[in-house]
Order: structure tokens, then sequence, then C-alpha cells
């Protein structure tokens, strides 16, 4: 008689796993307690690297049935699930996923399944990745600056040059208006100051 498991997991600690538990009860399967693993790690996570179902995999056997709810229980995205499906199949562990109705993803259909799920993956990936370079080109075309905004304002970095060419070092002004090193040395630079002044032995040197 095949043996059924049920792996659950949630992101956070303040998630609960019942939720879970209750869809599969309702589907019709009863696994033990002691065959019912549950843990809190976050989706990103590659399935292998959660020491939770890393376990569960060890205890599976031929012929044993691994419920989950949502494909994301089995990795974090379509080329990992398609690589723990594979895993599972080569022991001869038939998978589960309710949210795609129960079907097994290690039987023809449940394959089939995979590979549709995993072809739209990677054509919103590649939409996602023309977008984005359509969007930084007619920004650039446009002459909008890219990158990284400036915590400190123009006339901010006009202030801290005038500031240093007075002899205050990078440290003190860098407390002052609550910024790191870099960014008052990048201010220097933008700016365009003259400041040749060296910097205090315990700071960095910042070259104009």
């Amino acid at each position: 008689m095949s043996r059924v498991f049920a792996y659950c997991r949630v992101s956070t600690a303040d998630q609960t796993t019942d939720n879970q538990l209750g869809e599969i009860e309702a589907a019709g399967f009863k696994p033990d307690p002691k065959r019912v693993v549950t843990e809190t790690v976050s989706g990103s996570t590659a399935a292998m690297e959660r020491k939770g179902f890393a376990k569960l995999v060890d205890r599976l056997e031929s012929g044993d049935i691994l419920i989950v709810t949502k494909l994301d229980r089995l990795g974090r995205n379509a080329m990992d699930v398609r690589a723990t499906v594979d895993r599972l199949a080569v022991l001869g562990v038939r998978v589960h996923c309710l949210a795609l109705g129960g079907v097994d993803l290690t039987s023809p259909a449940g394959r089939m399944t995979m590979g549709v799920i995993a072809a739209v993956a990677e054509f919103e990936r590649d939409l996602l990745i023309e977008r984005t370079r359509a969007g930084l080109s007619r920004a650039k075309a446009e002459g909008k600056a890219l990158g990284r905004r400036s915590s400190l304002t123009a006339p901010q970095q006009e202030e801290i040059c005038a500031k240093l060419a007075e002899g205050q070092s990078y440290r003190s002004l860098a407390k002052a208006y609550g910024v790191g090193l870099a960014t008052i040395q990048r201010a220097q630079r933008a700016a365009g100051s003259g400041h040749n002044s060296q910097p205090s032995s315990d700071l960095a040197v910042c070259s104009s």
C-alpha cells in the first residue's frame, strides 16, 4: 500500500500551514501526522536547500505519494520545480499538486503540464527582459539619468564642497548629512570641486 506524505510551506513565522493541511484533507488525502512535513522558509530558496524538504526526500521510497497544494512548494521557479519532480520521479514517487487539479506531475499528463508551465515562465521572463531593455534605451534617448538617485541635492553638494574647502573633515560632514563617506566623495566630484587638501589620516582618500 502506498504511503502518503504531505509537504506544507509558509514564508514567515506569523503564517500557518493549517489551510494547506485542510486543502489536502478536503481533496481526500489522509496522510499520517508523522508523514506531514511543515516548514517556514522563503519561496526563493531552492527546494533541496530547504532542510525540511531535503529530509523528506530522504524518507521517500518507490511507490510513495507526495501531496502539495501549489507548485511553489516544490521549488523557487519553474526550472527548480521541474528538477525536483524529475528527482522524485527517478525515486518512483508520485507527486500530486492540488492547484493543478491533483494531477500527478510524474505522469505523462503531468509532465506535459509542467512543460507548458516552464514555457510560459520562460516567455514571461523574456518579455520582462525585453521591456526593461526598451525602457532603459528610451530613458537614455530622452536624456534621463540612469542609475541610483543621489541622496544629496545639488545645493547640499555645493555646501559640502564649500565646507570641505573650509577645512571640515569628510567624516564630520558624513555624520552631519546622515550619509556615508563615499557619498561625500561623490558629492565633491559631482560639484566639480577643486578642493585639494588631504583628508584626515583616519579617512579614505578623496581625489578631486
